[in-house]
């Protein structure tokens, strides 16, 4: 398991260059907008980040990730684990007219200089979690059936005259 936190940013011309290889771990809690979409800021989110220029000399980054955080169960809306787990590679380019140009293939990143790394990381994570998520359907029943009702519901009374025993009065051959 990794220990090393993985840094903020890094200069991707640089590091593409030499062909880096980076490991780091992050927090729920460093990633805010990916915090928001889960039930508990429990967790930790492995990352491996390889550096490379492709045969264009274009900057490729590879992004690989496994997350172990808790989501909520759509059904019944209680906390569980999650794994997310994804790769993908993008290029790093500094104008929206480079990212047009870029094969359907990879997916841009604008960035200056110094590249968010967290930023990334986070984008990636985001995209990868799964839209809904469910306990099994036991585990769902035991813990809805903990919710349920102890008191038995009241019956409405139908003590009120139906509204519609006039018309049935106005019926020809009723009298």
């Amino acid at each position: 398991m990794l220990t090393e936190p993985l840094p903020k940013t890094l200069d991707v011309r640089k590091a593409a260059a030499r062909g880096v290889s980076i490991q780091g771990i992050l927090k729920p809690l460093d990633l805010q907008r990916f915090g928001e979409l889960l039930a508990s800021p429990d967790g930790v989110v492995e990352v491996v980040l390889e550096f490379s220029r492709d045969e264009e000399n274009r900057y490729l980054v590879q992004v690989a990730f496994e997350a172990d955080v808790g989501v909520t169960c759509q059904r019944c809306l209680e906390a569980m684990p999650a794994r997310v787990a994804g790769s993908n590679t993008v290029a790093v380019v500094w104008t929206d007219e480079e990212a047009r140009h870029l094969p359907k293939h990879l997916d841009p990143v604008i960035s200056e200089e110094a590249c968010d790394l967290w930023e990334l990381v986070e984008d990636e994570l985001i995209l990868a979690l799964p839209p809904f998520s469910y306990h099994s359907e036991e585990d769902c029943n035991t813990i809805l059936a903990g919710l349920s009702r102890t008191d038995p519901v009241e019956e409405v009374s139908n003590d009120k005259p139906n509204p519609f025993d006039v018309l049935a009065q106005l019926k020809p051959g009723k009298k």
